[in-house]
């Protein structure tokens, strides 16, 4: 299935399930004010502001660190073209017999990394366009160093071009560090349950009064709803609604100034 659709299926699922505990508090505290016309349980407001202290600190990390992370992996692609453009700049300083090789490389590895987390099925595809991309690493890499050691090769090559090759290597296990770097289950789990509680306890106080108020119970579990979804389209920002694809921009137009 579509991960759009499971995400909205979830926030769908979390909507209608603080309808319905909101809607089982009420009756709690409708059973409770028949058997005490005095009141309800003592302590109630101290147990909501507990309940709602903590699903607001909750709330806030998880979308903060979700934006955090969103405007991280943006700025990654950045990085990366930047460490392939300075590489690529610097195979001027090899003996002029080898570039052509190298700079070919460097077009197709630049073009496989601008769609290499784009249009994903399945983890599969992923793994073999990581690999793909290795080997021509690996090839860029060992055609750079022979060709710094031929006799005519400037001293400045290999000072100045291999670091950058090594950075433009590196950058890319940063990347799929990154792009695996999500909260523990147990956190949207616990954002879950906390908002069904917060409805529970709201539907709870809201018995005593004698008109049902059906915005207000829309309102409240629509906003919590949909703040989840956003989160959880925050932190996969290759597969939803919200996505990090317009930044891979910058690889691309870097691989058509190579040709």
């Amino acid at each position: 299935m579509n991960f759009t659709w499971v995400a909205m299926l979830i926030a769908g699922v979390l909507f209608a399930a603080m309808l319905l505990t909101f809607e089982l508090g009420r009756r709690i505290g409708g059973a409770q004010l028949a058997r005490d016309p005095d009141g309800l349980a003592k302590g109630v407001a101290a147990a909501e502001g507990a309940v709602f202290a903590l699903l607001g600190l909750l709330m806030a990390f998880t979308f903060s660190g979700a934006a955090s992370r969103f405007e991280g992996r943006r700025l990654l692609i950045d990085t990366e073209a930047n460490a392939i453009g300075t590489a690529y700049l610097r195979i001027d300083l090899l003996p002029a017999e080898t570039q052509p090789k190298i700079r070919e490389n460097f077009r197709r590895y630049t073009t496989l990394r601008s769609g290499v987390y784009r249009n994903l099925d399945q983890m599969s595809d992923l793994e073999a366009r990581l690999a793909a991309g290795t080997d021509l690493q690996n090839d860029i890499w060992r055609s750079a160093v022979a060709a710094c050691q031929l006799p005519g090769a400037s001293p400045q090559a290999t000072m100045l071009l291999l670091p950058a090759l090594n950075d433009m290597i590196d950058i890319t296990s940063t990347r799929q560090v990154a792009s695996a770097n999500h909260p523990p289950p147990v956190i949207f789990v616990l954002l879950g349950v906390l908002s069904v509680l917060g409805a529970l306890l709201v539907g709870y106080s809201a018995s005593s009064n004698k008109r049902r108020t059906w915005i207000h119970q829309v309102t409240f579990a629509l906003v919590l709803s949909l703040a989840f979804y956003v989160i959880i389209d925050l932190e996969y920002p290759r597969l939803g609604l919200i996505r990090v694809d317009a930044a891979d921009q910058v690889l691309i137009d870097l691989a058509d100034s190579m040709r």
